[in-house]
């Protein structure tokens, strides 16, 4: 009977969903040409914020856990590294870090075709990598710790390449974090757990679960020059994935 109910709620998040990437894709193209950088980031943190009230029609609750938000040091960047379960992990990280300036390391498949979100990934600083092309990536992820370096905002990045559909940490990928962690050595990392994001798709894209409640936890900050880059891999690895609950 619930996963019957799912396939009725669905649709109404849908709708919803489909209808917020249409207003603020308008709302973020005359926010940047218009008004700036400034005007752009705030229409993308609003459209985040209804994107998580959204969740609500499905009965998600979302908890942010930060107690560490006194680590974050002003006029350093910083190097937000999450485990990946969902697309669903994405807005509460823009919207509960926002004072951070989140940019993304994306997959370039998603710069386009996506009303809003393309266009975010693509004016809001983010960076538009391709997979099976390393040497573009990494060299996308030099360009993109030099970026940092100068505006001081942060970096997003999921180093297990690809979401887990059953919650399950998988290997980090260890070249872009490397690559950040050399070219921006002034940074603070920002660990971050997720919970139960992945059960929102357990059947897929649709229907989407009911009542989920997807648990978001930040762990303790580690600056970037106090350890061997290989070393603070394997420590924000460690971090990130014990927190995990299977």
């Amino acid at each position: 009977m619930k996963k019957v109910f799912s396939y009725i709620f669905s649709v109404f998040y849908y709708l919803l969903f489909g209808l917020w990437l249409v207003i603020f894709h308008v709302i973020q193209w005359v926010c940047f040409n218009v008004f700036g950088y400034q005007a752009h980031k705030k229409s993308v943190d609003v459209f985040n914020w209804f994107l998580l009230r959204t969740l609500h029609v499905l009965g998600s609750r979302i908890t942010f856990e930060n107690q560490y938000a006194d680590a974050f040091q002003e006029g350093k960047p910083h190097i937000i590294v999450s485990n990946h379960q969902s697309m669903y992990d994405i807005p509460p990280i823009i919207w509960f870090l926002r004072k951070l300036h989140p940019k993304f390391v994306s997959k370039k498949e998603l710069g386009k075709g996506i009303p809003a979100i393309s266009y975010n990934l693509r004016h809001g600083g983010s960076i538009l990598i391709d997979r099976k092309d390393s040497r573009q990536a990494l060299t996308e992820i030099k360009k993109f710790s030099e970026y940092l370096n100068q505006t001081k905002r942060s970096a997003v990045i999921f180093p297990e390449g690809t979401r887990s559909k059953t919650g399950a940490p998988k290997k980090f990928s260890t070249n872009g974090l490397m690559m950040l962690f050399k070219y921006c050595p002034d940074a603070i990392v920002v660990p971050v757990t997720i919970n139960n994001s992945w059960k929102l798709q357990r059947f897929g894209m649709f229907p989407l679960d009911l009542g989920v409640h997807l648990k978001m936890e930040v762990q303790e900050p580690i600056a970037v020059k106090d350890f061997d880059p290989k070393e603070l891999v394997e420590k924000v690895e460690k971090s990130v994935t014990n927190g995990v609950i299977i």
